[in-house]
């Protein structure tokens, strides 16, 4: 688990922010955080004074990453891109967590290694990371001000022929989920968002279409809620497109594989992050090396499915 306990011993009086910088080698702020956060443990109880003095016997819970060996596709000293496996958490939930891409980017980078953005779990592709603070800092800052360009691949139900846009608002829902499992919602008071689509081809045999999207924002599950909202949803999609009875049976993780495949089209999200096209000094254009597009072999007959007909 990549989060452990450890019991240390602290023979001289010390500030603990500072302790905890010597010890895991973090800086200052990373210290004040991690005790913040109750990680530091004294005689059982979560310290998150930072400024106080300790001494004696403590615990420490930290992240120790456990990398499965998976290697950038392409990395240089500041930044690497991974090709991110559908089902996989780019940073741990809970503690609990047994993995996620953070253990492959700090086993590879150290601790002040962090992925820039935000990729569902379910969805696949690439996943940018930064190597130090400095990179972090400034990828982060490119994705807010949208100067990196994203493009996304999708298997959708239905037909669709023609290129179109999408400038529907969008709403972090927050009425809770007694009526719908949506987490955002199309709503004139929601915020700005954009995203462009452009049909590749329709495979008639699963009534499904490909097609690359361009989001110009980055909210929270645009391209879910955009296709949703057009009655093209993302095959496999478990929240946009499925009854709120199936719904709630993914997101409880009762639901059976075959149940999966009827109500939702596919055992996976199937969305996936194809290209992303930034400047770091000199412009960078990469694009993932995955058969993306064979995966259609994963999508439910259409006369099998229900998915998009409740």
């Amino acid at each position: 688990m990549p989060f452990v306990k450890e019991k240390f011993y602290i023979e001289e009086e010390t500030i603990a922010f500072l302790y905890v910088m010597k010890t895991l080698n973090y800086t200052q702020g990373q210290a004040q955080r991690h005790i913040a956060k109750g990680r530091l443990i004294i005689n059982g109880e979560s310290m998150t004074y930072t400024g106080a003095k300790i001494k004696g016997n403590v615990e420490m819970v930290f992240f120790r990453p456990k990398g499965k060996g998976v290697r950038p596709t392409f990395q240089n000293n500041d930044f690497m891109v991974f090709e991110k496996p559908s089902g996989v958490l780019v940073h741990p939930n809970t503690m609990a967590t047994p993995y996620s891409m953070l253990d492959e980017v700090r086993d590879i980078a150290g601790d002040n290694a962090n992925a820039t953005h935000r990729i569902d779990m379910e969805t696949s592709g690439l996943l940018l990371a930064s190597k130090h603070k400095k990179a972090e800092h400034y990828l982060k800052s490119s994705f807010e001000n949208r100067t990196i360009q994203k493009s996304y691949l999708a298997w959708v139900d239905g037909k669709l022929t023609e290129a179109f846009s999408s400038f529907e608002r969008i709403k972090v829902n927050k009425d809770g989920y007694d009526k719908t499992k949506h987490k955002v919602l199309i709503s004139e008071d929601g915020k700005t968002a954009h995203t462009d689509f452009i049909p590749l081809e329709y495979d008639k045999d699963i009534d499904a279409t490909l097609i690359v999207c361009y989001p110009h924002t980055g909210r929270l599950h645009q391209i879910r809620v955009h296709l949703f909202h057009v009655k093209h949803p993302i095959l496999g999609d478990p929240i946009y497109g499925a009854s709120f009875k199936a719904s709630d049976a993914y997101l409880d993780m009762i639901q059976s594989d075959e149940d999966r495949l009827i109500q939702h089209g596919a055992p996976r999200l199937m969305l996936h992050a194809q290209s992303l096209e930034f400047i770091y000094g000199s412009k960078f254009y990469i694009e993932s090396k995955e058969d993306f597009i064979s995966q259609k072999s994963l999508i439910y007959p259409p006369n099998k499915r229900v998915f998009n007909k409740v």
